[in-house]
């Protein structure tokens, strides 16, 4: 079991127990199944970040709820010591620098994209907003079957509580920081 893995499945295991859900409970909010569920918890299963949006959104917690390990002080963050969540066989690469915290509403993630990459994300809690901006190649996002096209240097905001796809259109990679913010 990888350090993520690991992480993942104590977080799963803990918030489950706390909000005194079954597996099967877990399974029915969160449209995943219980033996995938199981597999996590156990740390015999890497999911995607397909996955961990279903999760989270399901359990009503934030994304990275599932993958925060115990915070220090001060700290600089490697970005070689962050495990990325692959999507899109591994084309589309998310970095939870900075995790949601209980006495925070928002969390910032790094996302590269290669070129002709693609993920979709189900709606996330009421409320939620994502701020994005682009650092190199274009954003192409799907909300609600609009498209809107960010270019590097430009930033996107709106509310995440709706279907929404990331693409990468071009030829070069896309790289963007994402602050996700949770309104509950």
């Amino acid at each position: 079991m990888d350090i993520m893995s690991g992480i993942i499945a104590a977080n799963l295991k803990r918030i489950r127990k706390e909000k005194k859900l079954s597996l099967d409970n877990a399974a029915e909010l969160t449209g995943v199944s219980k033996s995938m569920l199981g597999q996590i918890e156990r740390g015999e299963s890497s999911p995607t970040v397909a996955t961990l949006w279903k999760i989270a959104t399901g359990l009503h917690i934030s994304f990275t709820a599932l993958l925060e390990g115990k915070a220090e002080e001060t700290r600089i963050i490697q970005k070689t010591e962050i495990p990325p969540l692959l999507s899109d066989e591994g084309r589309f690469q998310l970095f939870p620098f900075f995790p949601y915290e209980n006495d925070r509403r928002f969390e910032m993630l790094s996302i590269e994209m290669e070129a002709g990459s693609r993920s979709e994300s189900t709606p996330h809690q009421e409320g939620t907003e994502e701020f994005v901006l682009v650092f190199e190649g274009t954003l192409r996002l799907t909300l609600n079957g609009k498209e809107y096209s960010v270019e590097a240097g430009n930033g996107i905001r709106y509310f995440a509580d709706q279907p929404h796809i990331y693409e990468n259109p071009g030829r070069v990679p896309t790289k963007i920081c994402m602050v996700i913010y949770y309104n509950k």
